[in-house]
C-alpha cells in the first residue's frame, strides 16, 4: 500500500510541479522522477493509453519517487475503479462541472464510510496482502483527488464543488476554458486569464488546492507566486520535441 508523498506535501502548503505523462514510455517516467518533478499525470483520457500500459507506467514512477497521477477519460464508475485498482496514487478528472458528479466521483473512489466503492484485492492493496481494515482506511486517506475546471459551467458551479470536503484539488484547464470562451487556443486572452484567476480565488477561498498546466518552467514559477500549488510543466513530449528541434536548429544552424 503506498505513502502518497505528493498529497503530503501539499498538506503542508509547499507547491509541487508535475508534468503530463502522454509518452507511453517508462524509460522516460523514470527520467521524469530523475530530474526531479514530484508529479507525473499519466494522460488516459486523450492519446491511446489504457489501464494496461498505465499499470506499466505506475510501476516505473514508484521505482524513481515521482507520484503517478491517472488522468482518466471519463467520469464513470468502472473507469474510476480500473486506474485506482491498478495502484494510481490519485486520480485526474475531466468535466467535473456539477457538485453533483463531484459527489459521484467521490462515491466511486472512496470506500465506506466515505463513499461506496466496488471491492476487490488488486494491486492497490498489495495483491491483499494488506489487511482489509487498513487497506481500506489507507485508500481512503491517501487517494488524491484532482477535478478539472476547464469550462464556464464548471466555473459557475466551483463554490458548490469546493464544499464536498473529499476533493483535494481544483485543476483549471485554460486551453479547455478557451475554447468554451469562443477563444480557442488564446489562453493568454484577458478574459481566459480572468477565469483562471475567478477559479484561483473562489478554490483559495475553500481552502483548497488550485492546479493549472503551464508551457514552461518560468511560468510554472509566475502561476506558484499566484498561489497555485499543483503545477504541471507542459507534457513530455512537448519538451521532447522542443529540445530536439532546439538542437539540431543549432547543428543546422
Amino acid at each position: 500500500m503506498f505513502h502518497n508523498t505528493l498529497k503530503e506535501k501539499l498538506s503542508q502548503g509547499k507547491a509541487a510541479v508535475g508534468i503530463f505523462a502522454v509518452m507511453n514510455s517508462p524509460d522516460v517516467i523514470e527520467i521524469l522522477g530523475l530530474a526531479g518533478f514530484d508529479f507525473a499525470i499519466i494522460d488516459c483520457e486523450h492519446g491511446p493509453m489504457g489501464p494496461e500500459s498505465a499499470l506499466t507506467l505506475i510501476r516505473a514512477a514508484e521505482r524513481r519517487g515521482l507520484t503517478p497521477i491517472v488522468r482518466i477519460p471519463n467520469t464513470l464508475e468502472s473507469s474510476v475503479l480500473h486506474f485506482l485498482d491498478i495502484g494510481a496514487h490519485g486520480l485526474q478528472v475531466p468535466q467535473v462541472n456539477s457538485a453533483k458528479a463531484a459527489a459521484a466521483l467521490v462515491r466511486h473512489a472512496k470506500y465506506y464510510p466515505v463513499g461506496r466503492r466496488g471491492v476487490a484485492f488488486m494491486r492497490s492493496s498489495d495483491y491483499g496482502m494488506t489487511a482489509p481494515e487498513q487497506y481500506f482506511s489507507q485508500a481512503n486517506e491517501e487517494t488524491l483527488i484532482v477535478v478539472h475546471c476547464e469550462n464556464i459551467e464548471g466555473l459557475d458551479n466551483l463554490e458548490e464543488i469546493c464544499k464536498i470536503p473529499e476533493i483535494d484539488v481544483i485543476f483549471v484547464g485554460p486551453y479547455d476554458m478557451s475554447q468554451s470562451l469562443g477563444l480557442t487556443g488564446q489562453v493568454t486572452h484577458e478574459r481566459v486569464e480572468a477565469a483562471v484567476q475567478k477559479a484561483l480565488e473562489i478554490t483559495k477561498r475553500h481552502g483548497k488546492i488550485c492546479g493549472t498546466i503551464a508551457g514552461d518552467g518560468d511560468t510554472a514559477r509566475m502561476r506558484i507566486e499566484q498561489g497555485f500549488k499543483y503545477v504541471a510543466i507542459s507534457l513530455d513530449s512537448v519538451l521532447f520535441a522542443a529540445k530536439c528541434r532546439q538542437e539540431i536548429e543549432k547543428c543546422k544552424g
